[in-house]
């Protein structure tokens, strides 16, 4: 059941890197930088934030492998990663290479994760993810990692 999950959120996956940057690259240049309010991110940046979730989500799949249990989520400044990131005035296709990279390696460490390390407990810092107190494991991580992805990506595409 869980190698099921996990091949599952690794094809999901994959076929976002291989569809989102032709759609990406796509938009014109005005919509991908326009901004609602100040307080709303950009097409852009809201890739530019899933640029800042790959990299703290690759460095969660790497580290629960290994670290003490409960593994602990420590949740991020995310407005303030998207700021100081600059991802409006990024050249388009670097940012989309940035994305398609750390999603490639995300990949890559996800499909050799041992089956018995998916149960690794997660053990999260606060509501930032979820409201729902269960526990959760790694493969939850993962599969959250992937949903988060696609509900931001319908707002780009």
């Amino acid at each position: 059941m869980q190698i099921n999950v996990l091949s599952n959120s690794i094809n999901r996956i994959s076929s976002l890197l291989n569809e989102v940057p032709e759609k990406v690259m796509s938009i014109a240049p005005a919509e991908i930088v326009f901004k609602k309010s100040p307080e709303k991110w950009s097409k852009k940046e809201i890739l530019g934030h899933l640029c800042d979730s790959a990299v703290n989500n690759l460095g969660r799949f790497v580290r629960a492998q290994f670290e003490e249990q409960p593994f602990k989520i420590i949740p991020y400044a995310q407005d303030d990663w998207v700021r100081i990131n600059h991802y409006n005035v990024m050249e388009t296709g670097e940012l989309l290479n940035y994305w398609v990279s750390l999603n490639r390696q995300i990949v890559q460490i996800i499909s050799n994760i041992p089956e018995e390390k998916l149960a690794v407990t997660i053990e999260l810092a606060n509501a930032a993810f979820r409201e729902d107190t269960s526990e959760k494991n790694l493969l939850w991580l993962i599969e959250d990692y992937v949903v988060h992805m696609e509900y931001h990506l319908k707002q780009v595409v």
